[in-house]
């Protein structure tokens, strides 16, 4: 199974619900709190080019957000991702 981060804040809904899915799926991730440390934010931000959070990563691919995640899900992408 690929490496998975999620950058994500105290309280946003959208990253409790990502853990969830990915939870759901049996896969263990790594999160990052942007709120954690000063600039991490804006490094995430930069990085991406988005503002929002969660911002998740798998393996070497930035999947986007939570709306993202589950269309992938839906669309029966995401399975394969996680066995890659």
């Amino acid at each position: 199974m690929p490496e998975i981060i999620i950058y994500t804040a105290k309280l946003c809904p959208y990253c409790t619900m990502a853990k969830r899915l990915f939870d759901k799926k049996g896969a263990s991730y790594t999160e990052i709190d942007v709120d954690s440390e000063p600039g991490l934010r804006e490094e995430v931000m930069e990085k991406t080019r988005r503002r929002t959070v969660p911002q998740i990563y798998i393996g070497d691919r930035h999947i986007g957000g939570f709306d993202d995640l589950y269309a992938l899900d839906v669309g029966r992408e995401l399975d394969p991702l996680l066995q890659a």
